[in-house]
């Protein structure tokens, strides 16, 4: 399964690949040729009424199995959404805060036409204990709508570390309106310095330093204040992809840089096969991840693009790019050959 923001599934047409200034290399594709679907990674949180009701679950953690699993049992005197049909259609989903990001998201199956929903689900998480126990669950309650319009109908938010461990029997627990750390995430992940560049096609002279395309540069220098995992640290790498690329000819990661929450990288990835009107459609995505054996974990991450929501005259979630980073695309984009330098927020995506 995929770790990155969002699935794309696109045709593209390839080009050769070019000598990297770092240890990788990579291709972006020309992108005039697309086919396929957008699937979309979260699910709409578009409308809400007043919570109300409670709901019933256990958690426990299964030593053997390395897994953490909440028993979601069921709710009573939920909230109605649509009132002229007196209908609601739950579901519950969780989160691990501050890992708000699509691999720390579960959820039920939806239950139609009910206020008093039975689930009897286990929803599971392969995870250490001690990284667990410096996360928060999330667990909230929401009706489904086929149009993706879905609301939230109440919610409830544990400190895993204060968490009673030898407590494994169902509880019922009142569901309270929509609190800050759920909607924001985490207020900060750390900063990560870089500097991006984007050498035109025939920009550079004749060929073979004039390349028959154009090159995006993107020099990860060093991340600053990353959120700490563990007691020792966090072991973290950073991924990068060109949107709507995620095939693994767009994938490239730096080294691991272990025991350290401000890591410097020092990494230069170089992209080619780039069309000065790709800019205004494509988007570079950088995220920091901490490895682990089992699974790695999400800690931030920046987009770079135009943030217009479009790419190529389709809808696409990952076009979400901040005024910061849209500032920063921007300037690279008016100042062909030069490095620009940026220090960015890393942010849930």
């Amino acid at each position: 399964e995929s770790d990155t923001a969002s699935e794309i599934s696109f045709q593209f047409n390839r080009h050769k690949k070019t000598p990297s200034i770092g240890s990788h290399s990579s291709d972006m594709a020309s992108v005039s040729s697309v086919s396929g679907s957008v699937l979309s990674v979260y699910s709409g949180d578009f409308g809400s009424v007043d919570a109300q009701g409670t709901v019933e679950f256990a958690l426990d953690y299964d030593e053997k199995n390395r897994e953490f699993q909440v028993h979601v049992s069921q709710c009573k005197d939920l909230a109605v959404v649509d009132e002229k049909k007196g209908r609601s259609d739950p579901y519950v989903k969780t989160y691990l805060l501050p890992d708000k990001a699509r691999m720390g998201k579960r959820k039920t199956s939806v239950k139609k036409r009910t206020v008093n929903p039975i689930y009897n689900e286990v929803l599971r998480y392969k995870i250490e204990k001690m990284v667990l126990l410096i996360q928060k669950l999330n667990l909230s309650v929401w009706h489904n709508d086929p149009l993706g319009r879905n609301s939230f109908l109440g919610e409830i938010e544990i400190d895993l570390a204060s968490w009673d461990w030898s407590n494994r029997k169902l509880n019922w627990y009142p569901l309270k309106p929509r609190s800050l750390s759920a909607v924001n995430g985490v207020d900060h992940r750390g900063v990560m310095s870089l500097s991006i560049k984007y050498v035109p096609p025939g920009s550079l002279g004749k060929w073979p330093k004039n390349p028959p395309s154009g090159e995006v540069h993107i020099w990860v220098k060093d991340v600053k204040d990353l959120l700490q995992l563990r007691p020792s640290g966090v072991d973290s790498f950073v991924k990068c992809y060109v949107l709507p690329d995620t095939s693994k000819k767009s994938y490239q990661k730096t080294r691991v840089i272990k025991r350290n929450t401000n890591p410097v990288f020092n990494h230069t990835i170089v992209y080619d096969g780039f069309h000065t009107e790709d800019l205004k459609d494509a988007c570079v995505e950088l995220t920091v991840w901490d490895h682990e054996k089992l699974t790695n974990h999400f800690l931030g991450g920046i987009r770079l693009g135009l943030g217009t929501g479009l790419s190529y005259g389709i809808s696409v979630d990952w076009m979400d790019s901040t005024q910061e980073e849209v500032a920063f695309w921007q300037e690279m984009m008016l100042a062909a050959n030069e490095w620009i330098e940026g220090l960015l927020p890393l942010r849930s995506l």
